[in-house]
């Protein structure tokens, strides 16, 4: 047996690709160690007879598509094609076939040290999407032949299996929510509700109106347990009935007003496939976060989700509703440091902005400038009369001047900003649009994050010096010239995209794809790895 497995893994050059039962070893490296230090021994068999653990092996790798993998991906064909001819074999009383366990030794080692990268790094590679992603990827020590080892001495592999999960604690259940998808999608294959049709509605539907999509509603509703008895073919909505769509509505995202509209329409209409894929995406995302955050003073801001968390010692102190870039000034994935705050802010406009909105804004009406608090400089800092200009001939593109506002309410970044530097110049501000916090869609910046409780973040983030007190926050925001305050130190702050999580609780919640990034990810991890 040593000499078959040695034949099976060594290479004759570098560049050769070693094919087991017609299947690319993935970790051919990695094998070789492990086995050279077993002395090519086998790993799964014992006397000619697979061990317990083998099929333990095989059962986990049947259990990755719960961590929405590919069963496919771990040799599982060519692994189970193996384990029944040797069944076979014992069942006839013939001798164990020497070539088919060593075989099968092989594919199961290696399958273990793919399963073992994927779920300790991802399968995709975030830097090979369209979407940009600037985090520092999970990059552990890769002693995967050690790992290997320690589990079969146990004799056990689920222990070391979850070992490789990311660290954070919504993996897990995450991951448990992705199983009990599938379970309803087993359920719905079983049903006898056909397809999944697309329910639609011209106009919202409030309580005490008829329509002729509520059976349907209904029927969609009880299958996710949001409603236990009903009247089947009732085509008034009633209070029932709004009491589920409440809870769904929660799950989504949605402020919980019971109004069936176009996006608890659209919640409606996503089926358990349509569940299990966005699941998948977002625990291949959590793959890629590294482990060195989850105990750090950290602030999180789930584009996505529209929201910001203040996280010290696994503890969320402060959540805020923010609002993001628009879907084609899409906030991007990346992680910086928050060293500084700005109070009383003055606001260079951006060249795209001041071409787009502030001239034209100017052509209408000559006292914009004076109503928005801007002023008009030359690049030499000059200050230039904005009435001086004929603003009806002015070329956006040739325009000379920068347009700067001044501190005050009326200031588009509002009474303070948070800087993090960055390649994106992405910031997180105060804005003097309030009313906008309370829509369900705030994806309406050009892609910094505006904050709800500016104030507050202030205030935790200088907790430290007891001179910041409320009123010194206050003063400093409604002061007439910037102020800036450097930080006693420098805070994580990652802009994550996840369009489904679970809270510590177990209780699931998806978002909409407002970005369209989802489906790049889950067709790359549905793509079968290539032999």
């Amino acid at each position: 047996m040593p000499e078959l497995i040695r034949s099976l893994i060594e290479k004759d050059h570098p560049e050769q690709v070693r094919l087991v039962r017609g299947q690319k070893l993935f970790s051919s490296v990695v094998l070789n160690r492990f086995y050279t230090l077993r002395e090519f021994n086998a790993a799964w068999s014992s006397g000619g007879k697979l061990l317990e653990i083998a099929y333990e092996m095989r059962y986990e790798i049947h259990q990755a598509k719960f961590d929405g993998l590919q069963p496919e991906d771990y040799h599982l064909e060519a692994i189970n094609e193996l384990f029944s001819r040797l069944e076979n074999d014992q069942k006839l009383g013939n001798q164990p076939d020497s070539i088919l366990l060593a075989g099968a030794d092989v594919l199961l080692s290696d399958a273990f040290m793919m399963l073992a990268s994927h779920l300790s790094m991802g399968k995709v590679d975030p830097e090979a999407l369209k979407t940009v992603w600037n985090i520092q990827r999970n990059m552990p020590e890769l002693e995967f032949d050690v790992r290997l080892q320690e589990a079969l001495q146990d004799g056990g592999l689920r222990k070391t299996i979850e070992s490789f999960y990311p660290s954070f604690s919504i993996y897990k259940k995450m991951r448990d929510g992705l199983r009990h998808m599938f379970d309803y999608e087993a359920k719905f294959l079983q049903s006898k509700l056909g397809k999944w049709k697309s329910i639609k509605a011209d106009k919202s539907i409030k309580l005490g109106e008829s329509h002729n999509s509520l059976p349907e509603i209904r029927k969609r509703l009880h299958f996710w347990g949001f409603l236990d008895d009903f009247e089947s073919e009732e085509k008034v909505y009633d209070q029932l009935t709004e009491n589920g769509i409440k809870q769904l509505q929660v799950r989504h995202g949605m402020e919980p007003d019971g109004v069936i509209g176009q996006g608890t329409l659209h919640a409606l209409n996503q089926s358990p496939s349509d569940l299990i894929a966005q699941a998948s995406v977002n625990l291949e995302r959590l793959r890629w976060l590294p482990d060195d955050i989850k105990d750090r003073e950290l602030i999180l801001v789930n584009t996505a989700n529209f929201q910001l968390d203040y996280i010290q010692s696994r503890d969320t102190l402060l959540t805020s509703r923010v609002i993001v870039g628009k879907t084609y000034h899409s906030t991007p994935q990346f992680s910086a440091e928050m060293s500084y705050i700005v109070f009383s802010p003055t606001w260079t406009v951006p060249v795209s902005i001041t071409r787009g909105e502030i001239i034209p804004a100017a052509k209408k009406d000559p006292e914009y400038f004076r109503k928005k608090n801007m002023k008009l400089l030359t690049s030499t800092g000059r200050e230039v009369d904005p009435s001086s200009i004929d603003w009806s001939k002015v070329n956006p593109r040739e325009f000379p001047y920068t347009v700067r506002q001044e501190p005050g309410e009326q200031n588009s970044l509002g009474l303070v900003k948070f800087m993090f530097p960055n390649k994106y110049s992405v910031y997180i501000h105060d804005t003097p649009s309030r009313s906008l916090f309370v829509r369900e869609d705030r994806a309406l910046s050009h892609g910094c994050i505006r904050i709800q409780k500016p104030f507050e973040l202030a205030k935790v983030l200088l907790s430290y010096d007891s001179q910041w007190t409320d009123d010194q926050i206050r003063i400093a925001m409604k002061q007439d010239r910037e102020r800036t305050v450097m930080l006693n130190r420098k805070i994580p702050v990652v802009i994550l995209y996840l369009t489904y999580w679970s809270d510590s609780k177990g209780k699931l919640f998806y978002r909409r794809d407002i970005y369209s990034r989802d489906n790049e990810i889950f067709v790359a991890l549905k793509q079968p790895r290539k032999n």
